[in-house]
């Protein structure tokens, strides 16, 4: 036979594309031709395939082959379709049964030795195989733990090439790779740890109840570190859905822990304030990869030392926090990540950042408005929590009498809060107070009018915009939960209102 096809899978974002790979043998120069819009990757895989089969103790035919990719029109990027070639083109050759071939979702990479090593993108290569109707995916020993998730799959994990061929001609079996337990997910840091800081503590435990975007100020060592590392312990644990999203992100980044092939924990990235555009949000010269904010969704994005961050980076993240995802735009396509994340941002007082305080300070009135300046309004008036952290003083430090909340208590709460949430927005297929909109929230979940006069003050002083109240009835309704009550009171939105105009000195 002449001409032989198998099937791999491309990567759009998070997303998986089915490609179909079709190998054609004919009469002439000995020769291949790959078509199909392959990257620079996918063109240097043909002498990859080619060692790989001789040195698994195969022979390449003497032929000139054409290899066709499809759709032609998607962009074929990655290491990834190495296997698929492999296998196609024993089959246009004849060493390999076509039909069996034919049946199969082959992905992984070949090493010059003929060993199948680990790629990118495997859960959700497989989902996509799964979606279209394919039942049997062979994909590198290494991923298999990650490919098993798909439970409506058959996954083969291969180490080697030669297994891949002794498994098409009947002479072994491949190893059918089932789900394996998960290991315990690490507890992380504790919020007991935290001394004092009564008010970063319910700033904390406020915004992991209602998915608010949180800003801490204060000096250095009054614990704005300790608190963000410490918010994703606060979150409900990721359920099935949410998990394979998660772990589809990581899995396409590379950043996912051998050890755990499905993140069930919110994540934490924090990223350096040397972060670039693309790193931050995603991007690429080539593949397309999501950056921190999109390995944070569903998790917490933590930016210390905010103002040293370049303005243009913080402002890109302002659409993408309104909307929970963010495409990406190159000459040869464009990608779509979600960005569902909360954002932590942290800041010292002034340039100098003096843990003595302003009577300390060295800075003038123009490098102060000159650091401030590096947030810009529209970003902050997209964060719902304002707080400032004062120093901890030794009599606090030492005189702490009773141990604080640890994370477990506080985590209570936020679910109980969570529940009572779901339960109201559930109606409206919403989850969390921070996602309700404006207009909704105005009519439908309005709070008694008695309740919202000092927020109606502040507006008509020009103090809140007209987004910055709706924020603060968000998070007079996540105040509420966390109290129980069916209905904010005059007290909930007083506090909110205050953690809303608190003095942000960075």
């Amino acid at each position: 036979m002449t001409l032989a096809r198998t099937w791999s899978v491309g990567l759009a974002g998070v997303h998986g594309a089915m490609v179909d790979v079709e190998v054609d043998m004919s009469s002439g120069v000995p020769g291949v031709v790959l078509v199909g819009l392959p990257d620079a990757v996918v063109r240097q895989s043909v002498d990859r395939v080619r060692a790989a089969v001789v040195n698994a103790g195969g022979r390449w035919p003497l032929r000139r082959i054409t290899i066709g990719l499809s759709p032609a029109s998607m962009p074929k990027q990655g290491s990834g379709f190495d296997l698929a070639l492999a296998a196609a083109v024993l089959a246009a050759d004849g060493a390999l049964p076509a039909e069996q071939v034919g049946r199969l979702v082959l992905l992984g990479e070949l090493a010059l030795d003929g060993s199948v090593r680990a790629v990118r993108g495997v859960l959700p290569a497989v989902l996509a195989a799964a979606r279209a109707g394919h039942r049997c995916v062979v994909v590198p020993a290494g991923n298999a733990d990650e490919a098993a998730l798909v439970e409506s799959v058959e996954v083969l994990a291969a180490a080697t090439l030669g297994e891949v061929v002794a498994h098409l001609t009947g002479r072994a079996v491949l190893p059918r790779h089932g789900r394996r337990p998960l290991p315990p997910a690490s507890p992380g840091p504790d919020l007991g740890d935290v001394v004092g800081q009564a008010v970063g503590r319910r700033a904390v435990e406020v915004a992991a109840a209602g998915g608010h975007h949180l800003f801490l100020t204060g000096p250095p060592g009054a614990g704005k570190t300790m608190l963000a590392e410490r918010l994703p312990g606060l979150l409900p644990a990721l359920d099935e859905q949410a998990a394979l999203e998660v772990t589809a992100i990581h899995s396409v980044a590379g950043t996912l822990p051998p050890d755990a092939p499905l993140v069930t924990r919110p994540t934490f990235e924090s990223p350096h304030h040397s972060a670039t555009m693309a790193a931050l949000v995603g991007g690429g010269s080539g593949l397309i990869r999501p950056g921190a904010l999109c390995r944070a969704h569903r998790g917490v994005l933590f930016l210390d030392e905010a103002p040293e961050f370049p303005r243009v980076v913080l402002d890109t993240l302002r659409q993408p926090l309104e909307r929970g995802q963010v495409t990406i735009s190159r000459a040869s396509g464009s990608a779509t990540f979600p960005c569902r994340a909360q954002l932590v941002l942290a800041a010292n007082p002034c340039p100098c950042a003096t843990a003595a305080g302003d009577a300390a300070c060295t800075c003038s009135a123009l490098e102060r408005r000159r650091y401030r300046s590096r947030l810009s309004g529209p970003l902050l008036d997209r964060i719902d929590l304002r707080v400032d952290l004062p120093a901890v003083t030794r009599a606090v430090w030492l005189g702490a009498g009773t141990a604080p909340e640890p994370t477990t208590v506080v985590a209570d709460r936020v679910l109980r809060a969570r529940s009572a949430a779901a339960d109201r927005l559930g109606v409206v297929g919403l989850a969390v107070n921070s996602q309700v909109p404006g207009r909704m929230l105005r009519e439908r979940w309005s709070p008694p009018r008695p309740a919202l006069r000092l927020v109606e003050r502040a507006l008509e002083r020009g103090v809140l915009s007209v987004r910055g109240y709706d924020r603060v009835l968000r998070v007079a309704w996540t105040m509420a939960d966390l109290g129980g009550r069916s209905v904010p009171d005059a007290d909930d939105v007083a506090e909110a209102l205050g953690m809303r105009l608190q003095r942000t000195a960075a």
